[in-house]
Parts: structure tokens; C-alpha cells; sequence
């Protein structure tokens, strides 16, 4: 008599979470990203891409510099990061642009929309705290 290596009940409890992986959807817009609405705060990390209401899509491209002062020191000045990010609208090229936290524009205008940064965090590669409105007439 010849035996099974495995029992049918052993094998579909092995199989069980790939089905339920394999069937699982995500939250995300088009090719797998989130989809961010107007009057929205929302977070971004390094070399994320984020999908817009009217369908063209932001990405995080990189802290171009950061001279904040350190936490809990006391500095004359409070510095100033400055954030790369990279808009590509539905029908067009892409646009590269930055954001600062301190001196410069913390809002850029994207054809309807304004998107601010709000917040940065520390280190090499910080995530953003993003808020997307409609841009003032």
C-alpha cells in the first residue's frame, strides 16, 4: 500500500492563506497606489507615488537638503528642508518642483489643485505630511 505524503486536511490548511493572500484587494488606485481627494492630509514616504482626484499622480522624489536645527538644541535660526517631488498630470509630462518647510514656498499650484507640505520628519529619508486642496481661483 502506497501513502500519501501529505493528508488532503494537512495540505488545504497549507494552501488556506495563499488563497486568502491571492484574493485580498488593497485600498489603492491605479497600478497599486493610494488615491488622495481634495481637503485630504495625508502621509508620503521616500519614492512613494500617491494618485491625485483628477488622476495625475505625485511621488516623493527626494529631501534635496536639510538645515533644520537638531531637536532639543537651541539654534538662532530654525532652518529649512527642502523636498523634490515630481507631478505628472493625466494627459502630460511630468514636473519636477519643491517644497520647503521654512524659507520658500510650502504650496504648489497642480493645474486645479494645490498640494502643501505641512510637516517633515527627520532623518536621511523622511516621510512628508502632505495636504491636497483645491487651489484658490
Amino acid at each position: 500500500m502506497m501513502r500519501r505524503p501529505y493528508s488532503p486536511a494537512a495540505l488545504s490548511a497549507a494552501l488556506l492563506p495563499l488563497l486568502f493572500a491571492a484574493c485580498s484587494t488593497s485600498p489603492a488606485g491605479a497600478a497599486g497606489q493610494r488615491t488622495v481627494s481634495a481637503g485630504e492630509s495625508f502621509s508620503i514616504a521616500h519614492g512613494e507615488r500617491v494618485s491625485l482626484a483628477d488622476r495625475g499622480t505625485l511621488r516623493y522624489v527626494k529631501l534635496v537638503n536639510d538645515s533644520r536645527c537638531p531637536p532639543d538644541v537651541r539654534c538662532v535660526w530654525a532652518g529649512d528642508a527642502e523636498v523634490e517631488f515630481e507631478w505628472t498630470p493625466a494627459a502630460g509630462g511630468a514636473q519636477s518642483f519643491v517644497l520647503h518647510t521654512g524659507r520658500g514656498d510650502r504650496s504648489k499650484d497642480l493645474d486645479g489643485q494645490r498640494v502643501t507640505l505641512e510637516s517633515l520628519a527627520r532623518g536621511p529619508e523622511p516621510e512628508a505630511r502632505l495636504k491636497l486642496d483645491a487651489a484658490a481661483p
